[in-house]
């Protein structure tokens, strides 16, 4: 675990500001951070064992390509996890589920660090994706909990800092760990990192949902919300509209390697940088992305910024197909298909949420589990089509970036338009208690 990453969760204990809002004038609310440091379970998880993938399959005798599978369970649980922790998150409190998410992660990180053999393993690592994903999905109904729909955008824009932090350090911490200590380091330190995260929220973080007149948790009254926001066409317009964009850029995770390093001749050492660049850029409009929610609503800097990956896919897959591609072309590409998530994925979570406080949790799952759905999807299709060019990427793309603009543009036209000049900004109250 970097010493960052330890410094964030040990700077939430004891450490909660009463106030709720996430101005700049302000900084960073402790709370905040301490979310931030769970939001960050997910890539570390993800991202700091990619570099052992030949030690795990030498040392459990693997057959080549079986350490892949431990990366689609983990995927696998974290997708289908979101789905219960939501509708416990609104009957218990954001609280209990966490503590439950967070000892099943560490001690699922625990095991895999003991696993005996890759099948072991996968099931170690579904286990992992089951309770880190609490640490995912919650703190979006915290942040709703205790913001305005505005401020939640920001609050977000925020958060997207760990997500673009997170894959660029991540490889790093896990290769160092890897020298050190070899791969079953990664996941004893995965472990502590999940324990810290206990500890930080028993101490740093009130509840934050009043539950005291919440009914019965019933798999009717369940399945009921979450048919509720599926017919929801403003919520789904939301959730697609951010899930297909993401979906664009696990399809680039996915695809990027073989057309930069086999492609294009990119040496593997060099590959860092250009992955680091896109992911900088994802960081810098998530922060522009801030500063502008001052002046415009949520709703309105979605709607422009999800021009910019369906022109991108677009352009892309025009010139891919017509043979005009080069290496300049897809590198600016990536940039700017990956950067504009930056701007996407905030305002899409906030404004999928704005209208379901008291579900939160639910309504925070059921767009997170739609997300993960479609970026999983996209990046099993460019392995599929694969066919030795840059074409199958640049199509997927292109798909994902015009879905993402349409089902925006065709669900939520209507939900805008009678919206518009009076946005979702009454200020939330905040139902967080003392421990």
């Amino acid at each position: 675990m970097s010493g960052s990453g330890a410094f964030t969760i040990l700077h939430a204990l004891h450490n909660e500001d009463a106030d709720m809002t996430t101005s700049s004038d302000q900084g960073f609310p402790r709370w905040l951070i301490l979310l931030g440091a769970l939001t960050a379970i997910g890539p570390l998880s993800i991202d700091m064992y990619l570099p052992a993938f030949p030690q795990i399959e030498r040392s459990l005798g693997g057959l080549p390509g079986s350490v892949e599978l431990t990366l689609a369970s983990f995927f696998i649980g974290l997708t289908l996890g979101q789905l219960f922790y939501g509708p416990l998150s609104d009957r218990f409190g954001r609280k209990k589920p966490l503590y439950a998410g967070l000892a099943i992660y560490t001690l699922a990180s625990i095991g895999a660090a003991f696993a005996p053999s890759i099948p072991a393993l996968i099931v170690c690592r579904f286990l992992q994706g089951m309770g880190g994903c609490a640490g995912i999905i919650i703190p979006s109904a915290i942040v709703r909990d205790r913001t305005t729909a505005r401020e939640s955008a920001r609050a977000f824009s925020l958060l997207m800092l760990v997500m673009g932090l997170a894959p660029i350090l991540a490889p790093l911490i896990g290769g160092g760990l890897l020298t050190h200590w070899g791969w079953r380091g990664i996941f004893v330190v995965l472990a502590l990192y999940g324990s810290l995260c206990l500890v930080a929220i028993r101490f740093g973080l009130a509840e934050s949902h009043d539950t005291r007149h919440e009914p019965p948790l019933r798999l009717k009254t369940v399945l009921g919300n979450y048919g509720r926001l599926l017919s929801n066409k403003a919520f789904l317009g939301y959730a697609l509209g951010g899930g297909l964009a993401m979906s664009g850029m696990f399809a680039y995770i996915a695809g990027s390697p073989f057309v930069l390093i086999d492609l294009y001749g990119i040496p593997p050492q060099n590959f860092g940088w250009f992955f680091g660049a896109n992911a900088f850029g994802l960081i810098a409009s998530s922060q522009i992305n801030a500063r502008l929610l001052k002046k415009l609503p949520a709703t309105t800097l979605l709607r422009r910024a999800l021009w910019v990956p369906a022109i991108t896919g677009i352009a892309l897959a025009t010139l891919a197909f017509s043979g005009l591609i080069s290496l300049s072309v897809f590198v600016v590409g990536f940039f700017c298909f990956v950067a504009s998530l930056g701007c996407i994925i905030p305002n899409a979570t906030a404004s999928a949420l704005a209208t379901h406080g008291q579900q939160a949790g639910t309504a925070a799952a059921l767009a997170s589990a739609t997300q993960f759905f479609c970026a999983t999807l996209a990046g099993a299709l460019v392995g599929l089509l694969h066919d030795g060019t840059g074409r199958p990427l640049a199509a997927i793309m292109a798909v994902c970036g015009i879905g993402a603009w349409l089902c925006h543009r065709l669900l939520t036209r209507h939900h805008e338009a009678h919206h518009a000049g009076h946005p979702a900004e009454a200020p939330k109250p905040a139902n967080a208690t003392a421990q």
